[in-house]
């Protein structure tokens, strides 16, 4: 028996690095998962996995772009259709271009804020009116420590994750009457490919951060998805409007 036995979930972003993770231990917790990314590929790929494991999980691809309301429109339409309720939304999807804020290109905080905090956005904008309905349903957003104390060359990425936080926190006041909660996981430096690009795989800058954290080891995308299925089950009914970082002690609150 797992946890998310006879749940539906969305995951957003679960093409790659921690979204896949994150659909992957939901389905091996036992629920149905619309594995969705704007790569329809990775997440055909996800997808498979998923039904190939063991044991076999029950998931769905759907090409997805969470800066699009008409796609995301789609997309919940097709999960509706497909499995007939939403009990569990994961926002996952993000992006980020690193660098000084007095250099950035307002084109790119364009694309930081719609990904990242639109995104959210977009999918709650659809998905909770569904919950209300339903009468239960769980949200869990994936912000950053970022939001939470800020971080060095990620300004307009630490402010659409300080968004997510505290929409976060005002939609879990309004849904409660409705037995919907909705939390938010911050991830620490997680061992993802994306990581590996940002430090273009440097093995001393890798072995630095792994001492700044106190549990001296970078973040697994499993670390990630364990908090987030926990998040999502039965177990954190009475959790709701709150902020878990999960980062091996390198922020604590």
């Amino acid at each position: 028996m797992g946890k998310l036995d006879h749940k539906i979930a969305i995951v957003t972003g679960a093409g790659q690095g921690i979204g896949r993770a994150i659909a992957t231990k939901l389905a091996a917790e036992g629920a149905s998962v619309a594995v969705t990314d704007v790569n329809e590929a990775t997440a055909k790929d996800t997808a498979e996995a998923i039904a190939g494991g063991e044991p076999a999980g029950r998931a769905l691809a759907i090409r997805t772009d969470v800066t699009s309301r008409e796609s995301v429109a789609a997309m919940i339409e097709q999960v509706r259709h497909e499995f007939g309720r939403i009990d569990v939304l994961v926002n996952n999807a993000g992006w980020d271009k690193v660098g000084p804020f007095t250099d950035s290109d307002p084109a790119d905080w364009d694309r930081i804020i719609a990904i990242n905090l639109y995104g959210v956005l977009n999918t709650c904008h659809v998905v909770l009116p569904v919950m209300v309905a339903q009468g239960s349903g769980t949200v869990v957003s994936m912000a950053s420590d970022a939001g939470r104390v800020g971080s060095s060359g990620e300004a307009v990425y630490a402010a659409a994750k300080g968004g997510i936080i505290a929409f976060t926190k005002t939609i879990a006041r309004e849904m409660a009457k409705h037995q919907v909660t909705a939390n938010c996981v911050c991830p620490g430096p997680t061992d993802t490919a994306l990581l590996a690009t940002a430090f273009g795989d440097n093995p001393k800058l890798r072995e630095s951060l792994a001492r700044a954290i106190p549990l001296r080891r970078l973040g697994q995308p499993a670390d990630v998805a364990n908090a987030v299925a926990f998040l999502a089950s039965d177990e954190a009914a009475f959790i709701t409007g709150q902020t878990v970082s999960v980062s091996g002690g390198l922020t604590m609150s």
